[in-house]
């Protein structure tokens, strides 16, 4: 929604034994149910004999994937797919993936999930080398990489491998080649993907909702470290960097991923229901209804009820056919359409004191306006309580907080944050709460380096989401 923070990027990708003309429907369909994590571009490269097909273009998959456009895909047996949200590079076409290159040992497709922390002083090597850029995103970076270690190595997953060793930070990818179909998850574990099957298809994709409507039956996750290559309907499995300090985004259980999925174990809803749970034991108040900000508030704000025995209902109706209102291009755009996607319930909420739950706070001028909104409304009080720690500090890692000053909790304390935000009370999820609660995640730890400003790994210092726009060398 508005001023919400912003993941970068879903994949879903498919092998099959044999040739199929429906592949390009099966990606299309895996990344609609992908679109949450990214709304700006799409697209998808399928592999036809060894020849790589792309299609890609700003828009919605709707949108971008016409039934004109997927007649005119070819059939093939190794297709990946991509939806974006840029948290490096700025919003264009060119930026959109999968990218596609070819290189003197054949073609490669890449898709990417994440960010690198290391992307500047590899991308100067490059030019220095001599390589040419036709994009601002990190993920073009890791093309020349792995293209440069192929022609030093016997294989496309030495090449990947030997590149996993040079970058540095966020990344999930799925790779083609002529060949081969290659997923990797970065050592730390930073951002999720799974794999499973349908029939004797193998498909990956970044959460398990994506094998859910593709018909699709969950295996497992890719492992921190795991780099899996799939060649003549034979998959091998390679732990190639697993004793690294691991380091999965605790936001991904938060927010951005889709309640159905299950990530490194441990189910979304659920993880969102206890943390409700959490917050009315932790934060109680006296009210008369519990409400969620839809639909990401919405999990905790039931847990919140079942806790607290204070009814659940609705507060909002949610307009789903605004459209991409997060990338409207001032906040005078975005204030209007806050009242556009958010109608309050006027006989709910009239004269009632409510307890609204949200996933987040970012900026603080949504919920500002929300709670305007409901108190024009009628409502007699709104206490907010918050389903994640307060937002102090950078990610690195494929989320778009590139400015601590953006952010209403820098520098600020609760108390402040309430009297600006104009709430009855504020509370936030306590972070070692959160953590007990996602205690059972197979990837033995988080990265919550936005709440507590310490990161698995090192990071860089003033590069904000634009540093390829404006670097000069």
């Amino acid at each position: 929604m508005f001023n919400k923070i912003k993941e970068e990027c879903g994949v879903y990708g498919i092998y099959s034994k044999a040739p199929k003309e429906e592949l390009i429907g099966q990606v299309c369909v895996g990344l609609s149910a992908l679109q949450h994590r990214g709304e700006e571009s799409c697209g998808v490269a399928i592999n036809e004999d060894g020849i790589l097909h792309f299609h890609k273009d700003v828009g919605l998959v709707s949108e971008v994937f016409t039934k004109e456009v997927q007649n005119s895909m070819p059939e093939g047996k190794m297709a990946i797919g991509h939806v974006r949200y840029s948290t490096t590079g700025v919003s264009k076409k060119e930026n959109a993936q999968p990218m596609v290159v070819r290189h003197k040992k054949g073609n490669l497709a890449v898709v990417h999930n994440g960010n690198l922390t290391n992307a500047v002083e590899i991308k100067k090597e490059l030019e220095e080398q001599g390589a040419i850029f036709t994009t601002t995103s990190d993920t073009e970076i890791i093309c020349h990489v792995i293209v440069r270690e192929r022609l030093k190595t016997g294989s496309i997953e030495d090449a990947v491998k030997n590149t996993m060793k040079i970058i540095k930070g966020a990344y999930s990818l799925l790779i083609l080649s002529p060949q081969k179909m290659i997923a990797v998850r970065d050592p730390q574990g930073f951002r999720p993907l799974c794999m499973g099957h349908r029939g004797e298809d193998i498909v990956f994709a970044s959460e398990s909702c994506a094998l859910d409507v593709t018909g699709a039956t969950f295996d497992r996750d890719i492992e921190p470290g795991e780099v899996v290559t799939i060649t003549n309907n034979e998959i091998v499995s390679d732990k190639f960097m697993p004793n690294e300090k691991k380091g999965l985004c605790i936001f991904e259980y938060i927010y951005f991923a889709r309640p159905d999925s299950t990530i490194d174990g441990i189910n979304v809803h659920i993880i969102r229901e206890q943390v409700g749970r959490c917050l009315a034991k932790q934060a109680p108040v006296d009210a008369d209804i519990v409400a969620g900000v839809p639909d990401s508030g919405n999990d905790a704000a039931l847990g919140y009820s079942k806790e607290s025995k204070i009814p659940y209902d609705i507060v909002f109706v949610k307009n789903k056919y605004i459209g991409r209102t997060f990338i409207q291009n001032s906040q005078n755009k975005r204030k209007k359409l806050i009242s556009l996607k958010l109608n309050p319930l006027h006989h709910t909420v009239k004269g009632k004191k409510i307890v609204l739950v949200d996933d987040s706070i970012v900026r603080g001028n949504t919920l500002t306006k929300i709670i305007k909104t409901l108190k024009d409304a009628g409502a007699k009080e709104v206490h907010i309580r918050i389903a994640s720690p307060a937002f102090v500090d950078v990610c690195y890692f494929g989320t778009d907080i590139d400015k601590k000053e953006n952010l209403i909790a820098n520098n600020r304390t609760v108390e402040e944050i309430r009297q600006m935000i104009g709430a009855d009370s504020l509370e936030y999820m306590n972070l070692d709460s959160l953590k007990e609660i996602a205690k059972d995640c197979k990837v033995k730890g988080f990265c919550d380096g936005c709440f507590t400003g310490k990161y698995p790994i090192e990071v860089p210092k003033n590069i904000d989401k634009d540093k390829f726009e404006k670097l000069q060398f």
